[in-house]
């Protein structure tokens, strides 16, 4: 049962934690999860907060020794960079490992019990490889090294972060075979994204477990309830949950709506929870609206591209004689007019698409739809139907 912990300002999940640890941890011989394993969910559906605030010390209670990269801090950041330096600072805390790195590769910089080392010497295509980096912080932490990726999806889409994901295979075969061992858990907020890491087998994690991470939800709805206790009457869990499910299990829609009932002075007792039934709805419909207008704003070649790429999925081949029909069937339809499709205009609304934060591209010209949400919005919609 999730409860809550120290802090009333976050709401934890120890059990999921616990048991998820141990799954990361203790690895069963007819397991494939020692390739890795992978959680997807929605954006905004408390992952990260549950990667940060419960797993992470789930891991260190365990012994774990845990690495955190976030590749969403700052999008614009190559993978491989965001990788190598959240490495860097794990060996930065680690004096015994940057002195064996130190002895054993002569290399300059500050002194680190008493040998030159610099960390700038570790990384893709340096001195010290990340394999030997972790390898150097296995041994002298004589434990279980994580590495939690959160976003791993943006790391293919990047030459550098893919190969920065096949540098963790290696380390991950090295360390799991004579070392104390490494996991590598890689969180995304797409599934149809996150499992381009892992379903070819010219991906560094091959057959690695692709699970649904679980959401939030009576727990939680009753945790919130419990603790918006600055409003007139106390909100029912009864009613707010199926708002909850609707909202796409979205803390902040909940926090959003009953912000406006708290600032309404004029709310009475008996009005509370049908005021943030409304609140809650209008909430949802202003994240759409929203969503929906930079839709509305796209070309009629953009907008048959987006319908296309979002009603064919992982099926999607943007340059198909067959594809390049649908585009037509969807362009005609939005624009009332014969519209003429040709190989350099699908390309320029793919970039177009990828400039708005609609449309998502691998490194290897893998495309998918950057939020699983507007998919749900288009096909709601009928922009889908017949594509």
């Amino acid at each position: 049962m999730a409860t809550q912990a120290n802090s009333s300002k976050i709401f934890h999940r120890p059990e999921l934690a616990r048991k998820l640890a141990q799954q990361i941890l203790h690895v069963s011989p007819t397991s494939a999860s020692s390739s890795g394993v992978f959680l997807a969910a929605p954006r905004r559906t408390g992952k990260t907060t549950f990667m940060r605030q419960d797993l992470t010390p789930a891991l260190v209670a365990s012994g774990a020794l845990v690495i955190y990269v976030d590749l969403w801090e700052d999008p614009k950041a190559d993978p491989s960079d965001v990788i190598v330096t959240s490495i860097r600072a794990a060996l930065a805390q680690n004096e015994p490992a940057l002195v064996r790195l130190a002895k054993g590769w002569g290399l300059g910089g500050a002194k680190v019990g008493g040998v030159e080392f610099s960390l700038d010497r570790v990384g893709l295509g340096k001195d010290v490889s990340l394999v030997q980096a972790l390898s150097a912080l296995s041994e002298t932490s004589k434990t279980i090294i994580v590495l939690i990726i959160d976003e791993a999806q943006h790391a293919i889409t990047t030459s550098a972060g893919n190969d920065a994901m096949f540098a963790l295979k290696s380390a991950r075969d090295e360390l799991n075979s004579n070392q104390h061992g490494l996991r590598v858990v890689c969180t995304g907020s797409n599934r149809d994204k996150l499992a381009m890491l892992k379903n070819s087998k010219d991906q560094a994690f091959f057959g690695a477990p692709l699970i649904n991470f679980p959401p939030l939800g009576a727990a939680y709805v009753k945790w919130f309830c419990d603790h918006t206790d600055d409003l007139p009457a106390r909100l029912d869990p009864d009613m707010v949950l199926p708002l909850f499910e609707r909202s796409g299990h979205r803390p902040e829609i909940l926090g959003a709506a009953a912000d406006e009932l708290r600032f309404d002075f004029a709310l009475e007792d008996d009005g509370v929870n049908e005021r943030f039934l409304a609140a809650v709805e209008s909430q949802i419909a202003a994240a759409n609206d929203d969503t929906m207008r930079v839709v509305h704003s796209l070309t009629p070649i953009q907008f048959a591209v987006l319908c296309v790429l979002a009603a064919a999925g992982e099926r999607y081949a943007p340059f198909e004689a067959a594809t390049l029909e649908k585009y037509r069937i969807a362009a005609n339809r939005v624009s009332g007019a014969e519209t003429a499709i040709e190989f350099p205009a699908v390309q320029g609304a793919l970039v177009a698409l990828q400039e708005k934060s609609l449309v998502w591209k691998a490194s290897r010209g893998v495309y998918a739809i950057e939020d699983i949400g507007l998919v749900d919005l288009l096909r709601n919609g009928g922009y889908l139907d017949g594509l």
